[in-house]
């Protein structure tokens, strides 16, 4: 923050009396507020992406997007996050702050970094598994009992049942050509393009105006909120929060695009071992399942923390200085 406002200060005539010419030391940058900025970039990756990049596919495909091919499909998703999240996110950067490498940083961090994030996520996919379990099954008693939490589950089933047939479609693969391909449209192309907009331009435009964890914060509730899963809204938000923490601990966006890879890679692999039945099952009503999720949830939940409290003790100790 102290860049962009030095930046924007006329520098200080030299003892000598001589001035330096205006010319040489006032910047424009930014050009809007950080925290405007970083709503365009909300408000304009979300209408680009989900709005005329859906557009783009209806008029390629036709509004049967059933009968499409799934190939297809799955490079128009490709080229959307490219074109409608990946590149906005650069020319927001350069348009705004006039340098891109001091808003989307990837600064190459050492090893030790790299596992002990990977580790969170290897703890965290599992622990909301757990907390999913516990929702669900919360939502399925409540629903029960009351007639207005019925309708809003009739609701959000619906739109959940919407949400597993596109992202069963792109998923599913007959053989191994098939499944690389899965793998570049859901793990590793979203992993880029999603980072370098949510936790590069967006929260690195948040932190200018708040605190790192309150930009994290920000940012991970639209992140949440971006990808229309209703039941995984929560989970979402969690993983969108230590993504950003991951963001601005390490100071670099090349750990949160590993871990965002690593979590979406899982999500894929386990699809391919247990179906679509158990990935994408909303309705559950075992209470023997829901006393043991609830001690894994809390044993992983223990685990992850500690975890958290450690990363922040690692950084405090090699004295890498926090951004804003």
């Amino acid at each position: 923050m102290e860049e962009l406002e030095n930046q924007q200060n006329q520098i200080e005539p030299e003892k000598s009396g001589e001035q330096i010419p205006l010319a040489e030391t006032y910047s424009p940058y930014p050009l809007i507020s950080p925290v405007a900025a970083a709503f365009l970039g909300l408000v304009g990756g979300f209408i680009l992406y989900q709005f005329l990049g859906g557009l783009m596919t209806l008029l390629i495909f036709g509004f049967d997007l059933e009968a499409a091919p799934v190939n297809g499909l799955r490079f128009m998703t490709i080229i959307g996050q490219i074109l409608f999240i990946f590149i906005p996110a650069l020319l927001f950067s350069k348009w705004i702050y006039g340098d891109v490498s001091k808003i989307i940083s990837l600064k190459l961090p050492n090893w030790r970094e790299v596992v002990l994030f990977v580790l969170g996520i290897i703890i965290l996919t599992p622990l909301l598994q757990s907390y999913l379990y516990i929702q669900n099954y919360l939502i399925e008693q409540w629903a029960e009992v009351s007639p207005f939490i019925n309708s809003i589950k009739f609701l959000l089933d619906s739109l959940n049942e919407l949400i597993e047939k596109t992202f069963g479609n792109l998923i599913r693969a007959d053989n191994v050509p098939e499944m690389l391909l899965v793998i570049i449209t859901i793990s590793v192309v979203p992993a880029i393009c999603e980072e370098v907009m949510f936790r590069g331009y967006i929260q690195r435009s948040f932190g200018f105006k708040f605190k790192p964890h309150i930009a994290a914060i920000l940012t991970a509730l639209f992140f949440a909120l971006y990808h229309f899963n209703p039941y995984g809204l929560i989970p979402l938000a969690i993983i969108g929060f230590y993504l950003g923490f991951a963001a601005y601990t390490s100071q670099s966006l090349v750990i949160p695009i590993i871990i965002h890879f690593l979590n979406n890679f899982f999500a894929v692999m386990l699809y391919f071992i247990i179906g679509d039945d158990e990935l994408f099952k909303s309705n559950v009503s075992d209470a023997e399942a829901l006393d043991a999720n609830i001690i894994y949830f809390l044993i992983l939940f223990f685990m992850f923390t500690a975890l958290m409290f450690f990363i922040r003790n690692y950084y405090k100790k090699i004295k890498i200085p926090q951004e804003v």
